[in-house]
């Protein structure tokens, strides 16, 4: 579990409000208060906007995500992992001068910074009166952090800058939002359905009997989050799309079908569903024991792959992101089959 620094968690105190990467993608900076990391999934509340006094946050659609007890968060087949922090609208040149002004007052930050930063937002080096002549036109920008505060949060440490409405952020500025940075961020916001297949025979089976899989075509849909920055008229849609189930068995005394243990989705479903009468048939998705589990079961592990992708504004053509990964495991009672004699 990460830990966050115990100045982190202090919202209400407005010199770490401005320190660089420790403002959170949910402050709320009408009245400098921060909220604490609500409870869910992925520590986040579905439905949850996340809000800024400037509007230039970004506010999650997940009306077409997956739905249920049993979601989860996917994760990525590869090392990656979407933007620790970014770079978006933040401050109205009168939010930005009420949100310092009374830190340089309280003198906590040290006489030489409170100097350079006046300078830089009073005195023309390069801002002179907070651009209050550009009020309305533009916004100063600055960094949002994941509240879960992973790896690299604190990366982000550009002091708030200016874009007039309607420009670019600076070019050597990394992790502006753009579409790709949402759809990134997207990814993270994704859920999907459990993955506990059916199996007959249902919970416990023989040694050396083919044992059938498979999933419900039906709770495995493409889902999808579109992430937004209405302020800048920018969006992505990033959609994950089910392609194959990764059987494991528990032990390596078993025979997977395919061998790979890898079924394909085939249309809308994955595996085959038993029927009376293909007891001597090999399942097209499924497993056979090789020896009893004794007085335990074995951990069958079921892994959907999803392919994911996105589009956004003006990107009208898919764009790959790395597949994503999510699994449970069940258990799974292997028994010999009993020899009559006579």
């Amino acid at each position: 579990m990460t830990t966050v620094p115990a100045a982190v968690a202090i919202g209400t105190l407005l010199p770490l409000l401005l320190l660089p990467g420790v403002a959170s993608a949910d402050d709320k900076l009408n009245d400098n208060t921060q909220n604490p990391p609500p409870s869910g999934p992925s520590g986040r509340v579905e439905g949850d906007k996340l809000t800024s006094t400037a509007g230039g946050a970004i506010v999650f659609d997940r009306s077409k995500n997956g739905s249920g007890g049993s979601v989860g968060a996917v994760t990525s087949t590869t090392p990656w992992t979407p933007p620790a922090c970014w770079y978006a609208p933040k401050y109205t040149p009168e939010q930005l001068q009420k949100t310092m002004e009374p830190v340089w007052e309280s003198g906590s930050t040290g006489g030489q910074w409170d100097s350079e930063q006046r300078n830089r937002y009073v005195n023309g080096d390069p801002y002179k009166d907070f651009n209050k002549d550009k009020t309305g036109k533009g916004y100063f920008w600055d960094s949002y952090v994941d509240k879960s505060y992973p790896t690299g949060w604190d990366k982000c440490t550009e002091a708030p800058f200016w874009v007039d409405e309607g420009e670019p952020p600076p070019a050597d500025i990394e992790n502006a939002v753009t579409p790709e940075i949402l759809a990134q961020l997207a990814y993270a916001e994704i859920r999907v359905p459990g993955t506990e297949v059916t199996l007959a025979p249902e919970g416990t089976t023989k040694v050396n009997l083919p044992t059938w899989a498979w999933l419900d075509g039906a709770e495995f849909k493409p889902v999808s989050v579109t992430a937004s920055v209405p302020v800048l008229n920018i969006q992505a849609t990033t959609t994950a799309v089910p392609v194959s189930l990764k059987i494991e068995p528990g032990t390596a005394d078993a025979t997977t079908y395919p061998a790979s243990g890898v079924c394909e989705l085939n249309g809308d479903q994955i595996g085959e569903p038993y029927a009376r009468g293909k007891s001597d048939e090999t399942p097209p998705c499924g497993v056979r024991y090789l020896r009893s589990s004794g007085d335990g079961s074995y951990q069958l592990q079921a892994t959907i792959t999803w392919k994911i992708h996105w589009t956004g504004t003006g990107v009208n053509e898919e764009q790959e992101l790395p597949a994503g990964e999510f699994g449970a495991d069940q258990d799974v009672i292997v028994q010999e089959i009993q020899a009559v004699n006579r």
